[in-house]
C-alpha cells in the first residue's frame, strides 16, 4: 500500500503521497525486518482475538481491531514512550533527522539518503544534513587526502608510510570512552 493517512476534521482520510518521491521502496536492515515479522505475528493474534470485529485495512500498525491509528494518537503515544524512557526529548520528525544523520555518519552515499527520505533533490538533502556531523567531514577529508598523497595512499592500503607512522583519525565524540580522573600523587 502506498499512501498517507491524514486526520481532517476528526476523520481519517487516506490519500496519495505528497509527491512522486513519496512512492518509493525503502531498504530495511535484518534487525528491522525481524522486528516487523514479530509484529506481524502479534497482529495475527490480535486479529484472531478480535474475530468479526477485525477490520482488514492492510495497515501495518493498527488498533487491536485492525483500524489504523490516528496520527495524533501516534504522536501522543510516542511522546509518552519518550518521556518514560529517560532519554532526551525527541519528536517523530526528529527520529527521521537522526536516521539520516546516522546513515551519513555510517558512510551512506548522499543519493541513497535522499532516496530513503524521499527528498525531491539531492541538494535539499545536502543542504539539510552535510553540516550536521563534523566527524563525517573530517573522515571525508582524510579519505580524499589518502587518494592524493602517495604516503597516505600506502597507509590506506595497510602499508606504513616511509617517513613516519600515520595517526588514525580521531573517533567521533559519541564513540569515545568516558574519561576517568586519575588520582593525583600527594
Amino acid at each position: 500500500m502506498t499512501g498517507q493517512l491524514q486526520q481532517l476534521g476528526g476523520r481519517l482520510v487516506s490519500g496519495p503521497p505528497k509527491s512522486d518521491a513519496g512512492r518509493r521502496v525503502i531498504a530495511l536492515d535484518k534487525t528491522t525486518i525481524a522486528a516487523l515479522h514479530e509484529h506481524r505475528f502479534r497482529q495475527r493474534a490480535e486479529r484472531d482475538a478480535a474475530g468479526t470485529r477485525w477490520a482488514e485495512t492492510g495497515y501495518v500498525f493498527t488498533t487491536r481491531t485492525g483500524k489504523p491509528f490516528a496520527p495524533d494518537r501516534t504522536t501522543r503515544l510516542f511522546r509518552k514512550l519518550v518521556a518514560g524512557s529517560g532519554l532526551p526529548p525527541v519528536t517523530l520528525h526528529g527520529l527521521r533527522h537522526g536516521a539520516a544523520t546516522l546513515a551519513l555518519a555510517a558512510g551512506a552515499d548522499l543519493k541513497v539518503v535522499q532516496d530513503q527520505l524521499g527528498h525531491s533533490t539531492v541538494v535539499l538533502t545536502a543542504d539539510t544534513y552535510t553540516s550536521v556531523l563534523p566527524e563525517t567531514a573530517r573522515t571525508a577529508a582524510e579519505h580524499t587526502a589518502a587518494l592524493l598523497f602517495p604516503a597516505r595512499r600506502q597507509h590506506a592500503s595497510g602499508a606504513q608510510p616511509p617517513s613516519r607512522r600515520a595517526r588514525k583519525p580521531p573517533l567521533p565524540a559519541w564513540a569515545r570512552p568516558a574519561r576517568r580522573e586519575r588520582p593525583r600523587a600527594a
